[in-house]
C-alpha cells in the first residue's frame, strides 16, 4: 500500500472517522442534498443490489436500502471502524444492508453481484484510481450501473476555499498539492475522470454539475452561526489540518479571519456556501 493512502488508512481509523462520528447528524445533513441526487442518477430499483463505496456512517447506504427494499441488498464498505461503527448502530433491524469495514479498492468483492456501484464522496481518495475502479468493476454484473457524486475544483467550493484563502497571511505557505494525489478534490477535472472510468473498462461516461447552497453553521442568531461555522471549520476539514500544529496564537488570528469572511456571506440564523460537484454516471459493458 502507497504510504499516502496507509496515512488516510490510518486517519480515518483514528482522528477523522472519530471527528466524523462526533458530528455525524450535521455532516450527513452538509451532504444529504448531493447523496439523493446521485441516488436518483443511479434510479436504484425494488429487489436490486448495491455496493456503497466509503459509505461512512451509513446514510447513503440505509438511502439506498429504502430504495431497492427487503427482496434487494446494500453492502456498505468504508475503511474506517469508527464510522462502519456507528452505520451499524443506526441501522435500524430487518433493513437490508450490511456494512464491512474494507477497502473496495482491493478487498475481496463477489464477482458480478451487484446491479450498482454507489458512492457519496467516496471515490477521490484511491491511490490508483483507475486500478480500483477496474477492481470495483469486476463486482459489478454485466450492464451494472455506475452512480457517484464526487466535489468539483476547490476554486468552486467556497466551504475549502474560502478558509484556505484567508489564513494565507497568517500561516506559513506550503506547496499546493497535486491536484490529481488523493484528495477530495482529485476528480475535479472531467477529462481525468473520463479516462480513469475509460481504462477501468466502463462506458457510456457522463458528468453534469450539481451545485447547492448548504447551511454551514446555524444558531439561534446570525452571531451565533458564524461562530458555529468557524468552530466546525476548526474541528473538521483542511482547515483543522492545516492548524493542527500551530500554536494557540496563530490560530486565534486564524480564527478571527475566517470569521470575518464568514461574516461576508448570507444567511439570517445561518452561514450559507455554496458547494459544486459532479454528479457521474457510467455502465459496465453487458459483455
Amino acid at each position: 500500500m502507497a504510504q499516502r493512502d496507509a496515512h488516510q488508512v490510518a486517519d480515518w481509523k483514528g482522528q477523522s472517522g472519530e471527528r466524523w462520528v462526533a458530528h455525524q447528524a450535521r455532516l450527513d445533513a452538509r451532504v444529504a442534498v448531493f447523496g439523493q441526487a446521485a441516488i436518483e442518477a443511479a434510479a436504484p430499483a425494488t429487489g436490486e443490489r448495491v455496493l456503497d463505496v466509503g459509505c461512512g456512517a451509513g446514510a447513503s447506504s440505509l438511502a439506498l436500502a429504502a430504495r431497492v427494499g427487503a427482496g434487494g441488498h446494500v453492502l456498505g464498505v468504508d475503511i474506517s471502524e469508527p464510522l462502519i461503527g456507528r452505520a451499524r448502530a443506526l441501522a435500524p433491524q430487518d433493513t437490508p444492508v450490511q456494512f464491512r469495514v474494507a477497502d473496495a479498492s482491493s478487498a475481496e468483492l463477489p464477482g458480478g453481484a451487484f446491479d450498482i456501484l454507489f458512492s457519496r464522496f467516496g471515490v477521490m481518495f484511491f491511490n490508483d484510481p483507475t486500478g480500483a475502479f477496474a477492481h470495483m468493476r469486476r463486482a459489478l454484473k454485466p450492464g451494472g450501473r455506475v452512480a457517484f457524486v464526487c466535489w468539483r475544483g476547490m476554486a468552486e467550493n467556497d466551504w475549502v476555499r474560502l478558509p484556505m484563502d484567508v489564513i494565507k497571511g497568517i500561516v506559513p505557505p506550503t506547496a499546493p498539492p497535486d491536484p490529481e494525489a488523493p484528495g477530495p478534490f482529485s476528480f475535479g477535472d472531467p477529462g481525468r475522470v473520463d479516462r480513469i472510468l475509460t481504462a477501468a473498462g466502463f462506458t457510456d461516461i457522463a458528468l453534469a454539475p450539481f451545485d447547492a447552497s448548504i447551511p454551514f453553521g446555524e444558531g439561534a442568531t446570525r452571531d451565533a452561526a458564524i461562530d458555529d461555522a468557524v468552530k466546525m471549520t476548526f474541528e473538521v476539514g483542511p482547515l483543522s489540518r492545516a492548524l493542527a500544529d500551530h500554536p494557540d496564537d496563530i490560530r486565534a488570528r486564524a480564527s478571527a479571519a475566517v470569521r470575518a469572511a464568514f461574516a461576508d456571506l448570507p444567511g439570517e440564523r445561518s452561514v450559507m456556501i455554496d458547494r459544486a460537484t459532479w454528479i457521474i454516471t457510467a455502465r459496465n459493458p453487458a459483455s
